[in-house]
């Protein structure tokens, strides 16, 4: 979402569909740096391992670094593209009997039965402020007593080289509380300060983070 220069309409357009990302994942180079996610870290890493899906997991660095905590992993991507490329790493990663995959557009998610001891999201970002409708499309897929973590990028100043239709993608983390559905007890809704390097140039940033946790039926998280 925060290219060195303006992306044009038709670019900009091509990134909130399928077919984007596969252009994008289809070169030799990988396009992310394969770095776990610093939320996902902190968050993550003090809950007990067990089943786990990741919407708009991408490459799968994500993907990989839960199942080496010891989570049983699904990783969904409208990308058959960055599906592919995510199951070759998790392959050449040694985990590939801990993960599955499945490809699934956010927009129109919907869980089918499935539920999850973890669902989270990095940097998943619909166009015209639609994560609040997401929130609530990846909370049903919450077993009771599991979380939900979205972390998105935060609209940024007016000097970042970002187009009106990347501004109007962003959100803050008090914009995805209301897509949360009865049950829940949110943890954090923070906005956390984050330092990014592009083209040698430090940007200052923030992670909208969103956490929280589904009650069991008698009322108690765990």
């Amino acid at each position: 979402m925060t290219e060195h220069q303006p992306l044009s309409d038709e670019e900009t357009a091509a990134m909130f569909e399928p077919h984007g990302w596969d252009e994008r994942y289809a070169g030799q180079e990988q396009a992310f740096s394969g770095h776990t996610n610093v939320q996902l870290v902190a968050e993550a890493a003090g809950l007990t391992p067990g089943s786990a899906l990741d919407v708009g997991c991408g490459e799968g660095g994500d993907v990989i670094w839960l199942a080496r905590q010891g989570w049983t992993v699904t990783g969904a991507d409208f990308s058959a593209a960055g599906l592919a490329r995510a199951a070759q790493r998790a392959e050449q990663d040694g985990v590939g009997d801990h993960v599955d995959w499945w490809q699934i557009d956010a927009r129109v998610f919907t869980a089918g039965g499935r539920s999850y001891d973890l669902v989270t999201s990095h940097y998943l970002h619909p166009p015209d402020g639609g994560m609040t409708q997401v929130t609530r499309r990846l909370a049903d897929a919450v077993a009771p007593g599991g979380h939900l973590l979205i972390v998105g990028h935060a609209p940024m100043g007016s000097s970042a080289p970002l187009t009106a239709g990347q501004r109007a993608a962003m959100f803050y983390a008090k914009d995805l509380p209301p897509g949360l559905p009865d049950g829940f007890d949110v943890l954090a809704v923070e906005q956390r300060p984050r330092t990014l390097i592009r083209g040698g140039t430090t940007i200052h940033a923030a992670d909208s983070t969103l956490l929280a946790c589904r009650r069991h039926e008698n009322g108690l998280r765990w």
